[in-house]
């Protein structure tokens, strides 16, 4: 079905409720009135600091250190998310028996929603749960399929039972794998957002083309479909162009932050001849780290496609996330300190700073107008 282009409303800042007493918008109503962001990339942003352990993935830290996971929520919405996402990627059985902790699979998942619940309703955002894809599913083989649909279920009715808004769907490569998630999502009565994570050779492990992936999700009932993980910007784009002329749905566009190319197109496959073995996945991905006003470039041209559920995966940081924001038209808390150069005693043009360092700084570095602001 083709695209029937929509009133955008703008990229102005998307409303947290309708009539005064009344009921805070849902994720729909809110896509309705223009964009919505919705931060993820927890699993990255803990391995960096310390908290996870690259390669399992798993998300101890929720049981372990609760209070850096409501503080990061925070710091997401601070920045601009619309959405709260529980932490609850990778939380499934299959993934916690490879950490030996399936015994902790309740506790770890209504933590996760509890935590999320908490900053979701003070700060008016929406609650989402997570479910992704469960590293077990074979196309092939019915009895994989069983299982994956009871990891999902599991999940499923740990998220409604703390009272989500929608549930989110991710990084599935296999575009049956998706279907079986979004049935088991539909079963439970919330909206579903289900994005796929697709390969380097740019179709599903199947062989279905985004398109038809996308469409086939549309017909199975999703209110969102799209892409997130994987891709960079660069890379992500064009399946996105096909994907928005596929469906009528809204569409999701959550890319990671990071300098994928048509050679190498997910960030699975960046080399880097200085390392063993060349593959800069997943720790030493630090030189293709996407800059803030890519992401923002990004951000701008999927809107103007009416890509409206919009986000960064694996890699972004808070500044990712406020400046997808304000290139959005928003001025999200953070903004109060967005860069300001201006005032810098090398690069400034404020009539107070000392002249000599100016002189010194266009002198030594270039013109001042060249740094961003």
């Amino acid at each position: 079905m083709a695209h029937r282009p929509r009133k955008t409303g703008g990229a102005r800042k998307t409303g947290t409720k309708g009539k005064a007493g009344s009921k805070p918008l849902g994720l729909l109503e809110r896509l309705a009135q223009g964009p919505v962001i919705c931060a993820e990339g927890y699993l990255f942003e803990f391995e960096r600091r310390g908290y996870l352990q690259a390669g399992a993935y798993v998300p101890e830290i929720v049981l372990e250190r609760p209070d850096l996971v409501e503080a990061l929520h925070r710091e997401f919405v601070h920045a601009g998310s619309d959405v709260v996402e529980a932490f609850t990627y990778y939380a499934h059985r299959a993934k916690l028996r490879m950490v030996g902790r399936e015994g902790d699979l309740a506790r770890i998942n209504r933590t996760a929603l509890r935590i999320a619940r908490k900053v979701a309703r003070s700060t008016g955002t929406l609650l989402a749960g997570d479910i992704c894809n469960t590293s077990i599913y074979d196309p092939n083989e019915s009895k994989s399929h069983k299982q994956a649909r009871r990891i999902f279920d599991e999940q499923i009715e740990w998220a409604v039972e703390a009272g989500v808004d929608f549930i989110v769907a991710e990084t599935y490569s296999f575009g049956g794998e998706a279907l079986l998630a979004l049935e088991a999502i539909k079963q439970s009565g919330r909206p579903a957002v289900v994005t796929l994570a697709i390969p380097r050779d740019g179709t599903t492990r199947e062989g279905w083309n985004v398109a038809d992936a996308c469409r086939r999700l549309e017909a199975g009932g999703a209110a969102v479909v799209g892409l997130n993980c994987a891709r960079g910007p660069d890379t992500t784009m064009p399946l996105l162009r096909e994907i928005r002329a596929a469906v009528s749905c809204h569409v999701a566009a959550l890319p990671v932050p990071y300098r994928t190319t048509a050679a190498e197109p997910v960030f699975q496959s960046l080399t880097d001849p200085s390392l063993p073995g060349n593959r800069a996945f997943p720790t030493a991905l630090d030189p293709f780290l996407c800059n803030r006003y890519e992401i923002a470039e990004f951000g701008k041209e999927a809107l103007a496609l009416d890509v409206r559920y919009l986000g960064v995966c694996c890699g972004a940081g808070p500044h990712h996330i406020r400046s997808l924001a304000e290139a959005l038209g928003r001025r999200p808390p953070a903004s109060r300190y967005s860069p300001d150069m201006s005032k810098h005693i090398l690069f400034g043009s404020d009539k107070r700073l000392w002249q000599k360092n100016l002189e010194y700084g266009r002198q030594t570095y270039g013109a001042a107008e060249s740094a961003p602001r």
